[in-house]
């Protein structure tokens, strides 16, 4: 286990054509993230402490999805075998960020404070895409759009994020 712990950078699907090729689910917005890959460990699936370590031969877009090629898979058969795995790298090897950007496991965990009484409205717990901005979800089903007008103050490493939540948010989504 490195320092810091892993990312998950992608998830493994099917074999693609004859050559070993494998079809992922890329777990990043930032293509150019995939390039840059050298090495990468691979987690089968629901395993959370061994890994086998993959040199990656190449990495494209064919139609929206990602494909990996890894050195010394070369076969369909070789390729099987690791569908559903999911591709990982040390923490400290995740993609920079620009200004104002965050990695959504460094949002899980924070305590969400509303900014004008300084209430705790709980822990992010999970995030969930909705195709625009994404939504923090946080202890109890509370829904929060992740977006600069409601989360005005993010600092991950505080663990902290303190939202101006819209007149009747807080009772529209909570269950």
């Amino acid at each position: 286990m490195p320092p810091g712990g892993w990312v998950a950078v992608a998830v493994l699907g099917r074999s693609r054509g004859n050559r070993g090729e494998v079809t992922a689910l890329a777990l990043s917005d930032k293509p150019e993230r995939y390039q840059a890959l050298r090495e990468v460990y691979l987690f089968g699936p629901g395993d959370s402490g061994g890994s086998e370590r993959y040199e990656v031969e190449s990495t494209w877009f064919h139609n929206g999805t990602l494909i990996f090629k890894f050195q010394g898979v070369d076969t369909i058969s070789d390729a099987e075998p690791l569908a559903g795995a999911e591709v990982r790298v040390p923490m400290s090897e995740r993609a920079p960020l620009e200004p104002g950007e965050f990695f959504q496991s460094d949002l899980v965990g924070c305590e969400v404070v509303d900014r004008r009484t300084g209430e705790s409205l709980g822990r992010v717990s999970g995030w969930e895409d909705s195709g625009g901005a994404g939504l923090l979800v946080v202890e109890g089903g509370l829904l929060i759009p992740f977006a600069r007008a409601i989360c005005v103050e993010i600092h991950p490493e505080a663990k902290r994020i303190a939202v101006e939540l819209p007149e009747g948010l807080k009772d529209l989504n909570r269950p």
